[in-house]
């Protein structure tokens, strides 16, 4: 650039003489007058020169920043998440939920007695065993809750309400809860292996009370136990009963076998002086309200039970027992101890299947080709023997044997159809046959359709 703006210079001046100069010979006089005006000339491109050679050595200004593509960042989680599991449950990043849960059992049973045992009573009929609703959630800071009521027949009977509080394995639970019986009881009735329980289970009250409880629960090892008052709906300002009931449960896992070994000790006192217990139980039907072994209304003072359970689980197979001994002190008699128990086996048959155990009780049968897969769902057959004795120290309640086989459909995970047969041996019923035998047998059958979420 400094060699052209050079040229261009010399360029004009040589433009600006005179047109004669050009074409006649220079005198002196004009050679020192041209050799005057290319010194001043060549002043001129040096200043010009020193001017742009301090101009290109100025620092250039930074070129604009080119923006780049800002990176993407990761998704913000949102404050609430709905997810589906049979029913939506509403969840917050800062520790709430919310669920609504609930079942629907619809049971068609009946029981055959010889002649005068059941009279209108007995035969075919169909009832909603259960209809729960409620909801359940969790509450930041490691608390959780239940709220739920069955409404079946046109009634309202609470069942759990209770709000726990537990950040590992130990949680305290204040509220109505099951008191922790043996394994048969302690099964949601969603997962049992027949219609009903144990008849030990119906036999000796087994029920929800309202208390303060507590929990640990390990990996092979569970311990639950509590101080509990009365059922909810039997609360009332004369009823000052008290019960304290503990259960623990050894259920270590050996590869794919789970084994379950408990023991379960209870002690209730009515703390009322005319107390009275009864001590009787269905023939594996809810839907008659006939007792087949009865002991009548006898005093009672205290209670004490004292309860053993096994079970295995291997694969699709599972065996199972339980044993019960219920003593009942009373005031001025002697102490009768009435004992329940049973055994059973059986077999998940679909391929893949199992059935499922978790907390110190069995669990859902999850079918691994359900219906919705294009598979048949999950089938399970057992069989069990029952044994019910209520028979001591001078009271006669009777004694109640039974064969039992059931067979369970889960066609998804959430909808279940249970049947069983039962065959019946009764000794010293409560109620005669119509030639005043109190020694006979009995059948039953039920059939029960359920959907739970």
């Amino acid at each position: 650039m400094r060699h052209t703006l050079t040229a261009a210079l010399l360029a004009t001046s040589m433009f600006s003489f005179p047109a004669a100069a050009q074409a006649q010979a220079v005198t002196a006089e004009e050679a020192a007058q041209l050799r005057a005006e290319l010194a001043a000339l060549r002043a001129q491109v040096q200043t010009l020169e020193a001017r742009l050679d301090a101009a290109t050595t100025q620092t250039a200004p930074a070129p604009a920043p080119v923006p780049t593509p800002a990176t993407p960042s990761a998704p913000a989680k949102p404050a609430t998440e709905i997810s589906w599991k049979a029913a939506p449950e509403i969840r917050t990043a800062d520790g709430w939920s919310f669920k609504p849960r609930g079942r629907i059992q619809l049971d068609v049973a009946s029981v055959d007695a010889p002649a005068g045992v059941t009279g209108l009573r007995g035969g075919t009929a169909t009832e909603f065993r259960r209809v729960y609703l409620g909801v359940d959630g969790k509450i930041p800071g490691g608390f959780s809750y239940r709220v739920e009521a069955d409404i079946a027949n046109s009634t309202v009977e609470l069942t759990d309400i209770y709000l726990t509080y537990g950040t590992g394995p130990v949680s305290v639970t204040a509220g109505q809860v099951k008191v922790f019986t043996g394994l048969d009881d302690m099964t949601s009735d969603l997962f049992t292996s027949l219609t009903e329980r144990a008849a030990f289970v119906q036999a000796f009250g087994f029920e929800r009370r309202v208390g303060l409880s507590a929990q640990y629960k390990g990996k092979a090892l569970l311990v639950q136990g509590g101080v509990f008052g009365d059922n909810a709906l039997d609360l009332t300002d004369s009823n000052h009963s008290m019960s304290v009931d503990g259960r623990v449960v050894f259920m270590p896992k050996f590869g794919k076998t789970q084994l379950h070994l408990a023991a379960s000790g209870h002690y209730r006192d009515p703390d009322d002086p005319a107390a009275t217990g009864r001590y009787r139980a269905r023939p594996f039907v809810h839907t008659t309200d006939v007792r087949l072994v009865d002991t009548g209304l006898i005093d009672v003072s205290k209670e004490r039970g004292l309860g053993l359970e096994g079970a295995v689980l291997s694969g699709p197979f599972h065996a199972a027992g339980e044993a019960y001994w219920h003593t009942v002190k009373r005031a001025g008699a002697v102490d009768p101890t009435f004992f329940g128990g049973y055994a059973e086996v059986g077999m998940v048959l679909t391929p893949g299947d199992a059935r499922g155990y978790k907390d110190g009780a069995f669990d859902r049968l999850k079918p691994l080709k359900p219906i919705t897969a294009g598979g048949i769902g999950a089938i399970e057959v057992n069989a069990r023997y029952d044994h019910l004795d209520l028979n001591d120290a001078g009271i006669v309640g009777g004694q109640q044997k039974a064969a039992l086989i059931g067979l369970v459909w889960a066609p998804i995970e959430y909808i279940r159809i249970t049947a069983n047969y039962g065959k019946l041996w009764i000794d010293d019923a409560r109620i005669p046959t119509a030639t005043g035998d109190r020694s006979y047998k009995a059948d039953t059958f039920g059939l029960r359709t359920q959907v739970d979420f």
